[in-house]
C-alpha cells in the first residue's frame, strides 16, 4: 500500500453516514494541508559530531520533501552512518559491495493498526562518501546532505531512476524541492562539467 493509501485508509475508517451539515463543513481532501511526516533521526557513527547542523538540514528537506509529493504524514528514520556500514546494507541489500551515499528502504506495504502512524520507511546516509562527494563537487556539505535526504524521501514515496523517463522527473522534482531550500541544483554542475 502506497503511503498515500497507507493515509487515506487510516483517514476513511469509521462510519460511512455523513450528515449534510458534516459534509458542508470539511473540506475537500485535495484542500486540507499535507501534513510533515514524523522524522526520527539516529545517529550510528560519531562522525557525525562534526556536522552539528545536519538533524537541521535532514529535517527542513524532508519537510520540504513531503510538501511536493502525495503524502500525509506518516513516519520514517534517517540513520546517519559510516561507509563501512552502508557498505555492508548495500552489499546484503543489492549484491553491490561498495559503500554508496544513501540507500533507502521503503516500508512493507501492510496497513498500519488504527491509530498507528504510516511507516514510509528508512533512509540510511554515510558520512565519508557524503563529504567525499560534496568536496569533490565543491559544494556545502549541507547542499549534498539535503540532497541526498530529498533523494531518499523520494525513494520511500515511490519515485525510481531506473529508467530515463522516471530519472528525468525524479531529478526535476528534486531540483524543484531543492530550490525552496535555496539550495542549487545538484545536475547543474554535474552536466557542465
Amino acid at each position: 500500500m502506497s503511503p498515500l493509501a497507507c493515509f487515506t485508509a487510516r483517514a476513511g475508517g469509521g462510519s460511512e453516514m455523513k450528515s449534510a451539515s458534516r459534509t458542508r463543513f470539511m473540506r475537500p481532501r485535495a484542500l486540507r494541508p499535507r501534513v510533515s511526516p514524523r522524522i526520527d533521526i539516529v545517529v550510528e557513527s560519531p562522525l557525525w559530531k562534526a556536522r552539528r547542523n545536519a538533524k537541521g538540514v535532514l529535517r527542513r528537506a524532508i519537510v520540504a520533501a513531503a510538501s511536493m509529493v502525495p503524502t500525509r504524514g506518516g513516519e520514517l528514520a534517517i540513520v546517519l552512518t559510516d561507509d563501512a556500514a552502508i557498505r555492508a546494507l548495500n552489499r546484503n541489500w543489492r549484491s553491490k559491495d561498495t559503500a554508496t551515499n544513501v540507500l533507502s528502504f521503503p516500508a512493507t506495504k501492510s496497513s498500519p493498526a488504527r491509530g498507528s502512524p504510516c511507516l514510509l520507511g528508512d533512509i540510511v546516509i554515510a558520512y565519508e562518501t557524503t563529504e567525499r562527494e560534496a568536496r569533490a563537487e565543491h559544494k556545502p556539505f549541507a547542499h549534498h546532505l539535503a540532497h541526498l535526504a530529498v533523494h531518499g524521501f523520494l525513494h520511500l514515496a515511490g519515485y525510481d531512476h531506473a529508467a530515463d523517463e522516471e530519472a528525468d522527473a525524479m531529478e526535476r522534482l528534486e531540483t524543484a524541492i531543492l530550490a525552496r531550500l535555496d539550495v542549487p541544483s545538484p545536475y547543474i554542475a554535474r552536466g557542465s562539467s
